[in-house]
């Protein structure tokens, strides 16, 4: 398994190897700031990696390599290259190379890759919850959240990424809404942000509430962190769109999800705050790069809005609650594609 600097993409990561079951090893990797030079140049290199700060890559040559991430890309297809052509590599994802050089390759609704016959398609990103863990939450949380009054909602922020920007405006219109939703239910609000959540946001979105609430600020220390508790203990959840792994695991949970959209639609060069360096670079990629380099989480959200399986917060009331049976396992799934490819062909 190849790990680097970002949390979602080594969660997915982590969780197909522990479905799978079968002996692996942690590759932890530190790449330089020129890497995407190299990867872009050279393709298969480890120029962009810092190898005396990144776990040693030597024989013996594993049977299958798990990467994700486009910095990981030119590592595994190097360790490929090392076996001879022996290990199997499947990346989670949109890969930056030609999706060919992958045996397999694990993507989302939100990567318009087209149709090659190793491409697996989830309807969500993998993640590593189950029930047990929801019950160790539940058990450690429920002192602290039992006085705040059902239902109780979780409010997830996600943050700016790719051509989505967070403002304090947004905030407060979600901050207004969600407490809408608790003074009719009766109910309080759970809320934390996350890593990419800027600065004022969440202050922005609580200065809207006047309900019983529970605020936590993502960045301290892990054990204070309530946000498996929010998982396992909230009745609903709102998450925003641009999330797809909070909006994943809050989906596991069988509880009904609310979705608010951080799209600005056809007036976004109106806006000033769009003009962010980051934001731009993304629309001018889905304007002149190919079609399978573009990302739209909310295309993945609008998928999971026609199944039934999530609703645009005050646009209507989610139907049914999914039961652990009857819940898709798109980590599941993933596993067997890749057990397939050590399958002997008939």
């Amino acid at each position: 398994m190849l790990l680097g600097r970002k949390a979602g993409d080594n969660t997915q990561v982590l969780a197909l190897a522990a479905r799978l079951g079968w002996s692996c090893e942690e590759k932890n990797l530190v790449h330089r700031p020129w890497e995407l030079v190299a990867n872009r140049f050279l393709g298969v290199t480890l120029l962009g990696i810092d190898r005396n700060r990144s776990s040693p890559l030597r024989a013996p040559w594993p049977d299958l390599v798990i990467s994700s991430g486009r910095r990981n890309e030119p590592v595994a297809r190097w360790i490929q290259r090392q076996s001879g052509g022996v290990s199997r590599l499947v990346h989670v994802g949109r890969p930056w190379a030609d999706p060919g050089c992958f045996d397999l390759v694990i993507a989302t609704p939100q990567y318009p890759l087209g149709k090659f016959p190793n491409v697996h398609m989830n309807a969500l990103p993998m993640h590593r919850l189950d029930e047990a863990l929801l019950r160790t939450a539940r058990e450690r949380w429920a002192p602290v959240l039992a006085h705040l009054p059902s239902p109780r909602i979780a409010v997830l922020l996600g943050g700016n990424s790719g051509a989505y920007v967070f403002t304090q405006a947004k905030a407060r219109r979600l901050g207004t809404l969600v407490n809408g939703m608790a003074r009719s239910l009766g109910g309080s609000v759970l809320v934390t942000d996350s890593a990419r959540t800027p600065d004022g946001v969440l202050e922005a979105f609580t200065a809207e509430l006047d309900v019983p609430r529970h605020a936590h600020r993502w960045g301290g220390a892990r054990e204070n962190n309530p946000y498996l508790g929010f998982l396992a203990m909230a009745d609903r959840f709102v998450v925003t769109a641009d999330s797809v792994s909070m909006v994943a695991e809050a989906e596991f949970t069988g509880k009904p999800v609310h979705l608010f959209s951080l799209e600005d639609g056809a007036g976004w060069w109106k806006r000033g705050y769009n003009y962010r360096f980051d934001a731009l670079i993304h629309r001018l990629a889905a304007t002149i790069g190919p079609v399978r380099m573009r990302r739209d989480a909310e295309a993945m959200m609008r998928n999971l809005v026609g199944e039934g399986r999530a609703v645009w917060l005050g646009e209507a009331e989610p139907q049914v609650h999914i039961s652990g049976e009857e819940r898709p396992d798109d980590t599941l799934t993933a596993a067997l594609a890749v057990s397939a490819l050590f399958t002997p062909r008939r």
